[in-house]
């Protein structure tokens, strides 16, 4: 896995993990928070704040981190429906 060295690259990451966690917890899909992730990313690289080299670093990690099921854990501890709404009334 690519590490950050940056510091502000490593806060970054761990703002958009939270932010992710908590959409998660509000059974958000996974198509919805690479959206949230794209349009965090797309601001920060337009803000100019990292470097490219830091920001491109940064986005690869995301990209692999958002996309393994491992990275969350469901509001209940399941991970089994975490990006699932469960029927009310079923």
């Amino acid at each position: 896995m690519t590490s950050l060295d940056n510091l502000e690259s490593i806060r970054h990451f761990q703002s958009l993990c939270d932010a992710c966690q908590e959409l998660t917890s509000r059974h958000h899909s996974p198509s919805e928070l690479r959206l949230y992730a794209d349009g965090y990313l797309h601001a920060l690289r337009k803000t100019g704040r990292l470097d490219r080299r830091d920001q491109e670093k940064l986005e690869k990690l995301i990209e692999r981190w958002i996309v393994d099921p491992s990275s969350f854990i469901g509001p209940d501890g399941d991970i089994g429906d975490l990006f699932y709404k469960k029927e009310v009334g079923h």
